[in-house]
């Protein structure tokens, strides 16, 4: 077992690590990161039903897909996240509770009771402290998850609330747990560091003849290379979520409402309809097909909107409060 922790605080380049790892080593790897205030969805979730993306855009928080499933997770400088790559039989590779035992043992002599409850959580009286999901590839399995050690409880809500009702889809819905931080069961202070340093420890208990490890600039580059080419773009984050159908009823202060009715398949906005109080409905067909094909993406629509007459289409909108209709 080859072990190591990532000098890197960025989000996109931890999970690129991930699946380089996965798919360009043929030995077992262990190791933690410390990723900067970001989201991290599933890979089979509709980005946009899970995230509160005025809030995202307004402070520019990362928001990137992961290779396993499972929901959306928060992540800042007190989250601390691992890694586990391992070879095995087929049919047998995935072990949430084997796999992060060390996890549990670090903490139990910290005399932290922290259990394996469910099918892949880990919780200290009852509250969830860490998440875990896995990616099978070939014959072998990644294992990764979260550990709150002292992130901000507060921030994670504000990022992750949104409407579901505006979105139907069929990806998979993140489920909201009572969750906690390992600092407020410590006896005594402990740095996160420190911490990663017990449980990288832990891992080298369990798997005797683990070995650090450090990358060549060869595979810094492979690694910048996924970084940029997938786990930095549009289409992996958000273009790959399921397809859906987003609905939404504005109601402006002026006594204006518009209602949207929009399918999105890939990313794009294949069919539109938007009804109302203020629409001009001569030359509205122009409209909406001056809309439709287009990406459901925050800037594109903005951009499109502002680059339009609305004088032609609608009665006093502004582009601010129409862009408001599709988000």
């Amino acid at each position: 077992m080859n072990y190591f922790i990532s000098n890197s605080n960025d989000p996109y380049f931890n999970l690129a690590c991930e699946e380089y790892l996965l798919k360009n080593y043929d030995e077992d790897f262990f190791f933690l990161y410390i990723n900067q205030d970001s989201l991290v969805v599933g890979k089979h979730q509709n980005t946009l039903a899970e995230i509160n993306l005025d809030r995202v855009n307004a402070e520019n928080i990362p928001v990137v897909r992961r290779l396993s499933g499972g929901g959306t997770v928060y992540h800042d400088f007190g989250n601390l996240n691992y890694c586990l790559i391992k070879k095995g039989e087929k049919g047998k590779l995935v072990d949430f509770k084997a796999y992060s035992q060390p996890i549990i043992n670090a903490l139990q002599k910290l005399n932290v009771n922290a259990k394996f409850e469910g099918k892949s959580d880990l919780t200290i009286d009852g509250k969830k402290f860490s998440g875990n999901a896995s990616h099978v590839y070939k014959n072998k399995v990644m294992q990764h998850g979260t550990m709150l050690f002292s992130s901000d409880l507060k921030r994670l809500n504000q990022l992750l609330k949104v409407n579901p009702l505006k979105f139907k889809d069929r990806g998979v819905r993140s489920i909201r747990s009572r969750v906690t931080n390992i600092t407020d069961y410590l006896s005594s202070s402990i740095t996160i560091s420190n911490f990663a340093e017990l449980v990288i420890k832990e891992f080298e208990n369990t798997y005797p003849n683990s070995k650090p490890f450090t990358f060549s600039q060869e595979d810094i580059n492979a690694i910048e290379k996924i970084r940029s080419e997938k786990f930095l773009t549009w289409e992996w984050n958000y273009g790959y979520s399921p397809n859906y159908n987003f609905e939404k009823l504005c109601t402006y202060p002026s006594g204006k409402i518009l209602e949207i009715e929009m399918r999105v398949e890939k990313g794009l906005i294949t069919e539109l309809d938007i009804t109302g109080n203020c629409i001009k409905n001569d030359q509205f067909e122009d409209f909406l097909n001056t809309i439709k094909g287009t990406n459901h993406i925050n800037t594109l629509i903005y951009n499109n909107i502002n680059s339009i007459n609305l004088d032609l289409y609608f009665n006093n909108i502004s582009s601010k409060e129409l862009y408001q209709l599709f988000f």
